[in-house]
């Protein structure tokens, strides 16, 4: 069960932000873990330390991509009992 919601957004710097951000949630898909795109950010679920690595692999691609450097700025829900993405926005949908 995952025990954690990470919510990231992803900003590098340079020329092309949005295909690099395209990138960015590319990664988080070919991690195989449950997310979301929002607007200004996305959300994952899953195991905390599964999901900072994905977020690691998002920075190092940047990079790979020629982004000079990366801001990432990261919210993090830690609750080992159990989260899901549905816990917190069921109510709303």
């Amino acid at each position: 069960m995952a025990n954690a919601l990470v919510s990231v957004q992803i900003i590098p710097k340079g020329n092309h932000v949005i295909e690099l951000v395209d990138e960015a949630i590319a990664v988080i898909h070919d991690s195989g873990v449950k997310y979301e795109v929002h607007p200004l950010e996305t959300t994952m679920e899953g195991d905390l330390a599964e999901l900072l690595q994905v977020i690691e692999k998002m920075n190092h691609r940047m990079i790979e991509l020629g982004s000079p450097n990366v801001i990432s700025q990261v919210k993090i829900l830690f609750q080992p009992e159990g989260i899901t993405l549905g816990t917190l926005t069921e109510k709303y949908r």
